[in-house]
């Protein structure tokens, strides 16, 4: 009984039916003017429907020239009103609240972009920056403050319930001036602690001027940036009781700063559950108002235990409701089990965005497509036969039997789940196995047959007779042939290491590949060979491109490389194979030939190859 969650509760003047938040999370969804899209509408309403009590949606922009990122929301502009009243009558149908995070470019997202000046509190915080942010002028913070108060009158006449002010991270500009990290000046707006919060406080103060008192206000705040230099928890419990009497009516409680710790904002798989959760109870040991934590809450079980046990008044759980906009009901309803898990790989979702495509979910791929893709009955039934029963197979079958087809589905293994099997291997990747677990428990209340130790072979085709052939038997390693000693006996892939079918006890060890399975291959190799008798593990990467690991989200990344300087492993880069020898490797680097001797086991990590025996044979079935 998840009594807490679903507690109803209030935020100044909105009533909100339960405790679950949907944070602000970039899509790439929106229109290049700013507006809300029909994709937007279709994306949040899903969740409303799903069962959510807030909406707040993405960074929405307050500035028509420092707008963060690509096709990002704003509310800068009265032609952009009549979007979000569609956006606001769609989430409202279905009984949730919505709000969206107001923000002002600062300096750190600003000086990604291209053909726009960074600016923020001070220039000397150009030491982490691409290109040096200059000084906003006084006059300059005026409009600043001014934006905020005309972004919040249009969010008021479109409907919406409440606005969220995103005072984090640093690369938000009112989270940059509460930052001593960043923020240097010696004027009214720097200088001390009260120096730093005088433009927030401003800030609230023009948007009660402008929109009443009646209208709540919601600050985004890290409770600790996590970076030297940076604001403490100290700090932020200083600070919170004074934007409660300057009239903020709750605070979402965030951590970290970006970049130094951008891995604490959206952090990925491996990092702590709800880690963020301590910073919240902090903040609300000393504040009236709610407190919902975000970071990390990935389960209606975790989200109820933080509230039962007084750290927060709500909770922000932002990707699990991008892998399932039903989980709300779903929890509600007790279904556990058929709430797809958020794995918190961070690819989708953010690696998307910082490639400049719109986001998406590797759980969900209905996300953002939720009514091209809407799983509706078939016209006429089929019998349908699935090859393979990795993610993508059991996925098809799902979709199949749920759309009313008779679905059989062979994998050749004696287990379901592919190369997901492996992906949850190697150290702080477990998590990724709650797909495995969640499909397979799906394809079987569907009604789907599974067959486990049997391929798919014409012969069975031929003798089933189905409709429709699914192919989606997967992948194998890529094993180049112009690299001379490539099928010595010490010779592995990576997918045999982390399968248990490879030794692992070696004590110097050469990976080829510094993709994301080489360089977490080389984390799992460093972790369990650290043995207290005889030492660690010896690992090195040779990697032919400049950099490892860029096939990663940039939060997982940080952090992977953190763990791999720890433990001592070595990394190549610029470095071209030419010959695998009986107790090393040969390779080049600038032009000059260098090698690596006394290897115990070369491990294979050069990318894998699409497996489809079965197409060709039956294409004229």
């Amino acid at each position: 009984m998840l009594k807490h969650l679903f507690s109803p509760t209030k935020i100044g003047t909105m009533e909100v039916r339960n405790r679950i938040v949907m944070p602000p999370m970039g899509t790439g969804f929106g229109a290049a003017d700013g507006s809300v899209t029909e994709r937007h509408i279709n994306y949040y309403e899903a969740r409303a429907k799903g069962g959510v009590g807030l909406v707040i949606a993405e960074v929405t922009n307050v500035n028509a020239v420092r707008t963060y990122g690509i096709n990002t929301l704003g509310l800068f502009d009265d032609e952009q009103i009549p979007s979000w009243r569609e956006l606001a009558k769609a989430v409202h149908g279905h009984g949730a609240k919505l709000a969206t995070q107001l923000m002002d470019a600062g300096p750190e997202s600003l000086s990604f972009l291209s053909g726009v000046q960074p600016m923020g509190p001070s220039p000397v915080a150009g030491r982490t920056f691409r290109q040096a942010p200059r000084e906003l002028s006084i006059e300059e913070i005026e409009g600043v403050i001014d934006d905020f108060a005309e972004a919040t009158r249009r969010a008021r006449e479109v409907g919406l319930d409440a606005i969220e002010i995103h005072a984090a991270h640093g690369y938000a500009m009112v989270g940059s001036f509460l930052s001593p990290f960043f923020n240097k000046r010696t004027d009214i707006y720097g200088g001390s602690l009260e120096g730093r919060l005088k433009l927030l406080l401003e800030i609230i103060k023009r948007i009660k001027a402008k929109v009443g008192s009646d209208f709540p206000i919601i600050v985004r705040i890290s409770g600790d940036d996590r970076v030297s230099g940076g604001r403490t928890l100290q700090e932020t419990q200083f600070i919170a009781p004074i934007l409660v009497e300057a009239g903020v009516d709750a605070f979402e409680v965030s951590g970290g700063s970006v970049p130094a710790a951008f891995w604490a904002v959206v952090p990925p798989s491996g990092t702590p559950l709800a880690l963020n959760a301590p910073f919240a109870e902090a903040v609300k040991q000393v504040v009236s108002v709610p407190v919902i934590c975000v970071g990390r809450i990935n389960s209606p079980q975790l989200a109820e235990f933080i509230l039962a046990s007084g750290k927060a008044d709500l909770v922000s759980m932002g990707r699990a409701l991008m892998a399932d906009p039903e989980m709300p009901k779903k929890a509600a309803s007790g279904d556990f089990e058929d709430i797809a898990p958020c794995v918190a790989d961070n690819f989708g979702c953010l690696g998307s965005a910082s490639m400049g495509r719109p986001a998406t979910c590797i759980v969900n791929p209905a996300m953002g497509k939720e009514k091209e893709w809407a799983i509706v009955p078939a016209e006429k039934p089929k019998r349908v036969l699935v090859a393979g029963g990795g993610p993508a197979g059991l996925e098809a079958a799902r979709v199949a039997a749920l759309r009313g087809h008779q679905v059989t589905l062979f994998e050749k293994e004696h287990k379901l789940g592919g190369q997901v099997n492996l992906a949850s291997v190697p150290s702080h990747m477990q998590e990724m196995s709650q797909l495995i677990k969640y499909l397979s428990r799906q394809v079987e209340k569907a009604g789907v047959k599974v067959e486990l130790g049997k391929e798919v072979a014409p012969e069975l085709v031929d003798e089933m007779k189905p409709d429709v052939v699914i192919v989606a038997t997967g992948a194998c390693p890529l094993t180049p042939d112009d690299i001379l000693g490539i099928d010595k006996e010490r010779v592995v892939t990576a997918w045999d290491v982390l399968a248990g079918k490879a030794a692992t006890a070696a004590r110097n060890v050469v990976i080829l590949g510094g993709g994301l399975v080489g360089c977490e291959t080389a984390d799992f190799l460093a972790e369990s060979g650290d043995n207290p008798v005889v030492g660690r593990t010896a690992v090195t990467i040779v990697e032919m491109l400049e950099d490892v690991a860029s096939d990663m989200a940039h939060e997982a990344k940080h952090l992977l490389m953190h763990r791999l300087h720890a433990k001592g492993v070595k990394i190549l880069t610029s470095a071209k194979v030419k010959e695998i020898l009986d107790d090393g490797v040969i390779f080049t680097r600038d032009g000059q030939e260098e090698s690596i001797h006394s290897v115990d086991n070369i491990v294979l990590a050069l990318g894998a190859k699409p497996v489809d025996h079965l197409s060709e044979k039956i294409k004229d079935k």
